[in-house]
């Protein structure tokens, strides 16, 4: 064999700093080289840390689609990967939402009434908020509560993707529904409302437990409001039942701000 490694440069493969493509000869080189693989003992760090490195670089798990599009857009690779393995960007819980939603619009066009696409379109946010951050439903939660994050913080973050994507999708719907104008988007006020109402809950309630009940009562309303309405439209579609949403939204966000240690604390026992 008439060609060797240079000395530095095999300094610099145990250093890992060495690049291509005269990496790619060095490794070539050193299956084969007796001598370089003795010199490259001596100069640098022993073979097998470099080969423990490889194997942890090779073993390291790629990340996904919807992690890189996060990463590209400047978000922490923590925080990335922690909204990355949200179960409601998952693929089947999309599908779920994409379903429900198509449901409802053929039926909004096809009976002529928006009340079913205006039912179930603030429960998904809110059922959104409940997978994505509770014991049971969350199969990363207890990755998420021994995370260097805040409680508090983590749900928020969790909290803006799920209702960017709830949201989006809810809207991507009621373009769908061209003809009934504004009244299309009354369920806009109530999700705020529901939302933010499981949320100010699940500081005592639970994350599972909260979001359940709210749906619940919404459910009940709807139920009631049927039942005594001579319009229409339901009352909380109404002019009225929008204003008392936005209040509702309004007053359980404040209530959520001021019960936010909680969320440590809830962090910190289930650690």
């Amino acid at each position: 064999m008439t060609w060797h490694v240079e000395d530095d440069d095999l300094r610099a493969y145990a250093l890992g700093e060495l690049a291509a493509p005269m990496l790619w000869s060095a490794d070539a080189h050193l299956m084969a080289c007796g001598r370089c693989r003795e010199v490259l003992a001596r100069v640098g760090q022993p073979v097998d840390a470099g080969w423990e490195r490889l194997d942890a670089e090779l073993d390291a798990p790629r990340p996904g689609l919807v992690e890189r599009l996060l990463l590209r857009a400047g978000v922490a690779d923590h925080v990335a990967r922690l909204l990355a393995a949200t179960p409601v960007l998952r693929r089947s819980w999309l599908g779920a939402v994409v379903a429900v939603l198509a449901t409802s619009v053929v039926a909004a066009q096809t009976a002529g009434s928006l009340t079913l696409f205006l039912a179930l379109a603030p429960l998904l946010p809110l059922a959104g908020v409940a997978l994505a951050y509770g014991p049971g439903l969350d199969p990363t939660y207890e990755m998420a509560v021994v995370s260097p994050m805040h409680g508090f913080r983590l749900l928020m973050i969790r909290t803006i993707a799920v209702l960017i994507t709830g949201l989006g999708l809810d809207g991507l719907a009621t373009l769908a529904l061209p003809g009934y104008g504004l009244r299309v988007l009354a369920w806009l006020l109530p999700a705020l409302a529901l939302t933010s109402t499981g949320l100010a809950l699940s500081a005592r309630l639970g994350p599972v437990l909260a979001p359940s009940l709210v749906g619940g009562v919404w459910v009940a309303l709807l139920l009631a409001a049927n039942a005594h309405s001579t319009t229409a439209t339901l009352a909380p579609f109404t002019a009225l039942g929008q204003g008392v949403a936005a209040a509702v939204a309004a007053l359980a966000g404040g209530l959520l701000f001021l019960s936010r240690d909680r969320f440590d604390r809830l962090q910190g026992s289930a650690v």
